[in-house]
């Protein structure tokens, strides 16, 4: 169910379809609120417009569907943290696992057992970050450009890390998991690192909370077939279960 506070940012959008901008006396009249109850709409977390100078205006962020690290992990936190228990459970003495970009995958690696011995393999600094505080993990850091966005390395000869190296498990990050289009993302740049990874892993593993069902974003990392389990927070709707069951994906979640 949506807050209040959703509400009014939904109609805030649709009106936005209208105009470019929309002052924000404009803006309360329409809603018959305060003008300081949308200043701390706009203010307590990401939404899909801002306030620019007095006036409300589409988030030039999200139009171009961009990826931005520091947006994103404040986001379903709790959802996340749900799923990344059960992904953690997955995670054996002496695996082999690639673990992806993004702000859910972090969350994964802080819930894994300091005790348990394992190597893992990265290519995004905040996932690095996050393996180095694990005492018995061997880490090992795919280089390249780095991407300050959404925080990744990009190989810049042919080969990469993932060439010499046979990962048992990957984990691999999706922010839209959809019956049609299957697992995507928001960065083209992300598509070569993950698409290695699966190629050279004997388990796939796909990673997206529940706010990433029904969602489709412009990269697409591929069909569900590419995979052998979901985990998330709760399980997802009928149709998107059912083509998930298809692909021979199982379900790791609530």
């Amino acid at each position: 169910m949506e807050t209040r506070r959703e509400e009014r940012i939904v109609r805030l959008a649709q009106a936005l379809k209208r105009t470019d901008k929309l002052h924000l006396k404009e803006a309360a009249q329409l809603l018959g609120v305060s003008e300081m109850t949308i200043r701390r709409d706009l203010g307590e977390s990401a939404s899909s417009v801002v306030l620019l100078g007095g006036y409300i205006v589409r988030d030039p962020r999200q139009q171009v569907a961009h990826y931005f690290v520091s947006d994103q992990q404040n986001l379903n936190v709790a959802k996340k943290q749900r799923l990344a228990q059960h992904a953690a459970a997955l995670v054996e003495a002496n695996d082999i696992i690639f673990f992806d970009c993004g702000t859910t995958l972090p969350l994964v690696i802080d819930a894994i057992d300091d005790e348990l011995p394992f190597t893992a393999v990265c290519s995004a600094i905040n996932t690095f970050l996050a393996l180095r505080e694990k005492p018995r993990c061997r880490v090992i850091l795919s280089g390249g450009e780095f991407h300050p966005n959404n925080a990744v390395f990009t190989p810049l000869a042919l080969e990469s890390v993932l060439d010499s190296i046979n990962p048992n498990k990957a984990f691999i990050s999706a922010a839209g998991l959809d019956v049609l289009q299957g697992a995507t993302c928001y960065n083209l740049n992300e598509l070569p690192v993950k698409q290695r990874a699966l190629q050279r892993a004997q388990q796939k593993i796909v990673v997206g909370d529940s706010s990433k069902y029904g969602k489709v974003l412009p990269a697409r990392i591929g069909d569900f077939s590419l995979f052998d389990i979901l985990v998330s927070d709760s399980v997802p709707p009928p149709e998107l279960q059912r083509e998930l069951e298809r692909a021979g994906v199982s379900l790791h979640c609530d």
